[in-house]
């Protein structure tokens, strides 16, 4: 897929100069760095130098002194507690999170994670009505229910107290909660917008701290959880993310929690993990239980310590991992065929087989944006009604496209970039047509072009171990902060291309006029090789990394696209 190239516009040359004599870099570092909205030697202190010390104040979310009380009061006078949590990544490290943590304080405390596939996303009434039979006097739900309007109101009456800790977008009604944590909330002051539903959910417990003269130390043992859960919930990087996120990669490669090193073993994967890493390795994992099983099993894994029950539990989710890329593979063929077929033309794609797996329509939605770059939501069949997983392309809120159609639909939620659809079954083709035509009023053809947005355009002679090291120092990366992007143009090729894998593409570059040369990979890029021809230039863009091979250290280009002229 052609891909347009946006350079980003360079920061005032004043800026730029001042900053980067200040911090003693080199001008291009100190553009990077201004892109990042940091342009004087305070602010790159804050940002090279992330301290727990700087998370905001708890008491700033709205609700939190009611919640943090009625907490108190639950855990100090034996009552039972039951948290309540999503059945993704951010839910199960929630649950994991708050019941650990609360464990050393009560033992009157239990967890629940509703099934996918019977009781569906959010607060069930299953949920609820268990709870009360079990005799639990306070719910704390986290990563969900800021839209269970019904069952809130379901617990109220069968005398449950209700905290929620969410961090999606409110609708027009708020629950009638004991107390609503959520930074979204329209009248919530609280400085930092962008907390994952663990976040949320730790923020609770940092105020359960305060209140309680507890070490924060006590409560920082569980920031590789927060730090999963941040990267795989794909919120921005920035602020108090980064912060959470810094400190629980630390936690993740020096001394992650039982769970997560069993984890990492049966990944296979042996250096420092970075945020991709963890996305790549240890949130699928963590996600297919619930996908393809019950997230349970993600959560006693957890939450346990015994390193003998730990293999065992390891294995069984690469084992349900492993089962999930086949649904995903096999589902993703089928969806791309009826596009091509079907709706080639379309501005949306709204697919809906009833055989499909209803935990890897997401997965697969977002591998169809990759062939076909349009909003895209696919349906599958789960008790009687159609249901599934939307997910958007840059700068298009597919949230708030659904909304423009939920006379149709029975349930929605979600934010910009990704949500959940519930409808009946004879409503698909006409929820298809209303998508469609709402999608095609407000997308711009500008929209419908996936674009690459380089950060900096460099010669070959910028690229040195030590400007890489000061790139690596703005880690960790993901949405607001992502790895810089660099572009160097007339490139040349030393050999012919390589094909790894028949998929994934292998060179050996130069650039006239710079010293050296480096060798390349594109992952996914290996239809380009027929198309690069030595003695004819090209540009690239790619992400500056460092290779190791039998304790040999390089640099090498991971190509992010190639830009062959016609």
């Amino acid at each position: 897929m052609q891909k347009k190239w946006v350079l980003r516009a360079p920061a005032p040359p004043d800026t730029i100069n001042q900053l980067a004599k200040e911090i003693n870099v080199a001008p291009p570092l100190a553009q990077l760095l201004v892109q990042r909205g940091i342009s004087t030697f305070e602010e790159a202190k804050l940002f090279f130098r992330p301290s727990l010390d700087h998370l905001h104040d708890p008491f700033l979310i709205k609700d939190m002194d009611k919640a943090v009380n009625r907490l108190c009061e639950a855990v100090f006078s034996g009552e039972k507690i039951l948290v309540y949590g999503d059945y993704d990544v951010d839910g199960t490290t929630a649950v994991a999170t708050a019941y650990s943590f609360l464990k050393k304080y009560t033992a009157h405390v239990s967890y629940y994670v509703p099934d996918r596939y019977t009781e569906g996303y959010g607060v069930s009434e299953k949920g609820v009505r268990w709870a009360a039979a079990e005799g639990f006097g306070l719910m704390i739900c986290l990563d969900c229910g800021i839209r269970d309007v019904k069952h809130t109101i379901l617990a109220n009456e069968l005398g449950l107290d209700v905290i929620i800790c969410d961090h999606h977008l409110p609708g027009a009604q708020l629950p009638p909660a004991l107390a609503i944590l959520d930074p979204k909330r329209a009248d919530c002051l609280y400085p930092f917008k962008e907390l994952c539903g663990c976040g949320v959910g730790f923020k609770l417990l940092q105020g359960f701290c305060i209140q309680n003269t507890i070490d924060p130390k006590e409560l920082y043992e569980y920031l590789d959880l927060v730090a999963v859960s941040i990267g795989s919930d794909i919120v921005p990087i920035v602020g108090e993310n980064r912060i959470l996120a810094y400190y629980g990669l630390q936690k993740i490669n020096q001394k992650p929690s039982a769970g997560l090193k069993a984890l990492k073993e049966i990944s296979g994967f042996k250096k420092d993990l970075s945020i991709s890493d963890v996305v790549f390795y240890l949130g699928p994992r963590i996600n297919a239980a619930g996908r393809l099983a019950h997230a349970r099993e993600s959560v006693n894994l957890l939450i346990n310590a015994d390193e003998n029950e730990l293999i065992e539990m390891a294995k069984v989710l690469n084992e349900r991992n492993i089962e999930r890329k086949d649904f995903d593979q096999s589902i993703t063929d089928e969806a791309l065929e009826i596009i091509r077929t079907e709706y080639p033309n379309s501005k949306s794609s709204v697919l809906f087989k009833r055989h499909w797996h209803k935990g890897v329509v997401g997965i697969v939605a977002s591998r169809c944006i990759e062939h076909f770059y349009r909003p895209t939501i696919i349906l599958t069949e789960s008790d009687g009604m159609a249901t599934g997983s939307a997910r958007s392309i840059d700068g298009f809120d597919v949230h708030e496209a659904i909304g423009a159609c939920e006379h149709l639909l029975t349930q929605y939620g979600g934010h910009q970039h990704a949500a959940g659809v519930k409808l009946p079954l004879d409503q698909v083709d006409a929820f298809r047509e209303a998508f469609e035509a709402v999608v095609a009023d407000r997308l711009t053809p500008d929209q419908l072009v996936p674009k690459l947005t380089i950060d900096l355009e460099v010669d070959f002679d910028f690229l040195t171990f030590k400007n890489l090291g000061i790139i690596n120092q703005m880690a960790p990366f993901g949405p607001l902060n992502l790895q810089p992007t660099l572009c160097t143009r007339d490139v040349f090729v030393k050999n012919p291309p390589r094909l790894l894998k028949d998929t994934h593409l292998k060179l050996m570059l130069y650039q006239a006029g710079t010293s050296g040369g480096f060798e390349a990979i594109g992952f996914g890029l290996g239809h380009l090789a027929d198309r690069i021809r030595p003695n004819e230039p090209f540009a690239i863009a790619y992400h500056l990394e460092q290779n190791e091979f039998q304790g040999n250290k390089t640099l090498q280009l991971n190509l992010k696209d190639v830009n062959i002229a016609k």
